[in-house]
């Protein structure tokens, strides 16, 4: 019985003294914001197209279609689905019409001004498609009348 004692302590208090075994680290979880076109898209962003005129504010908390002429429609922003340069945000209004905004990074003129836009929209509603440009609402307030349209930094 001794025998065994002495051959044991050593192999228990080695066993003591070594690390436990390490958990794998969980892998890293990417928190830097969405970008399209350099676009930022947890930001507020806004389409815009004329021939009808027409607009949609993208915010965190829904989507805003207007035009001229034809009633205002909200939807929950449902966040966007990203693939390749397109972004696409697809929602139902409270009267369960369906809002469809695509952003696609390709630079875009709205046809009536000098801007240049970084991000060219689509929006299907009412079965209409609409086509025009986007960017963050704080580049469309800061831009001049020429140019591009881009966030100052």
């Amino acid at each position: 019985m001794r025998l065994i004692a002495l051959i044991t302590a050593p192999v228990l208090v080695l066993a003591a003294c070594s690390p436990s075994p390490q958990t794998p680290e969980a892998p890293a979880i990417d928190v830097s914001p969405a970008l399209l076109g350099g676009v930022d898209l947890s930001r507020p962003i806004r389409a815009l197209g004329n021939e009808p005129f027409w607009a949609v504010e993208i915010t965190p908390q829904g989507l805003i279609y207007a035009g001229v002429d034809r009633p205002e429609q909200r939807a929950d922003n449902p966040g966007p689905v990203l693939q390749g340069t397109t972004a696409v945000y697809a929602a139902t209004n409270g009267t369960g019409k369906a809002l469809k905004v695509t952003l696609i990074a390709t630079t875009c003129s709205d046809g009536m001004s000098d801007r240049t836009y970084p991000l060219t929209a689509r929006v299907e509603i009412d079965g209409e498609t609409l086509m025009g440009c986007a960017a963050s609402m704080a580049a469309i307030m800061g831009a001049g009348e020429s140019g591009q349209v881009v966030e100052a930094n």
